[in-house]
């Protein structure tokens, strides 16, 4: 197996030049390109009511990343629909429900914060088992959260906010030894860019976060050569840390 010098990993470029990610790239001599190779596609206020959803028949919202605040006041924006101050938001983690200045105030509200995972919420969300719960989402979210929510007995509707889309990638020459994976629609993504990687003439290591991401490839017919998380590293930087030292 010929020798990493060149990895494309699927996801925005951190804003600052000092993060992990070069600190990676120094320790390990190689070179780190970013491509974020999926794009959001906001639904429109049709496809909203095509699902019999009426933003004012909730009582509260469960939010699970920055993107569906972004789409939920979006939609409430165009469907000209003021959100009541006795709204209760429930999110995923502090990240996300300090997001949620950028639309409302953010001490008068009713907000509820989870450690990083869903069900981090399950207690809080019980105990207010009599509200209308609304979840937006994309149409491929995560199955283990629809489960979740799915146990609890509690009045919840999911609603398709946005969509995740491969996207064209902007990179002319494929020239990397290894690309990093995070969703299945990264994985569409880069068969779609660059399917002459993925024939026998071609040998390109595959790196995928999350068993979902992982089984996904798997049955395009992709070897995954990095598996992540694992038992001694639970980031994908430290499984590519790891991976790369031993090579």
């Amino acid at each position: 197996m010929k020798k990493i010098k060149k990895i494309l990993i699927s996801q925005p470029e951190p804003q600052s030049k000092n993060n992990a990610y070069a600190d990676l790239a120094h320790k390990h001599s190689i070179k780190i390109k970013f491509d974020h190779l999926i794009e959001i596609a906001g639904s429109k206020v049709r496809d909203i009511r095509l699902q019999k959803i009426n933003v004012n028949n909730f009582s509260a919202i469960i939010f699970t990343s920055r993107i569906a605040i972004d789409h939920f006041f979006r939609i409430c924006e165009e469907m000209r629909f003021t959100v009541p101050n006795t709204m209760k938001y429930f999110c995923v983690s502090e990240a996300v429900s300090f997001y949620l200045q950028k639309y409302t105030a953010y001490r008068k509200r009713k907000i509820y914060v989870g450690g990083k995972k869903i069900q981090d919420l399950q207690e809080v969300i019980e105990k207010h088992n009599t509200e209308k719960f609304l979840l937006p989402s994309a149409e491929n979210t995560n199955i283990k959260t629809i489960e979740f929510l799915d146990s609890l007995e509690i009045n919840y509707t999911r609603g398709v906010f946005f969509k995740t889309l491969p996207k064209k990638s902007a990179i002319k020459r494929f020239s990397y030894d290894m690309v990093v994976l995070f969703s299945p629609i990264d994985v569409d993504s880069v068969i779609q860019n660059f399917p002459e990687l993925f024939t026998k003439d071609h040998e390109i290591l595959i790196a995928c976060f999350g068993k979902v991401t992982q089984k996904y490839a798997e049955n395009k017919n992709l070897t995954v050569a990095l598996k992540a998380p694992n038992e001694k590293n639970l980031s994908m930087l430290s499984c590519l840390d790891y991976f790369l030292s031993k090579k």
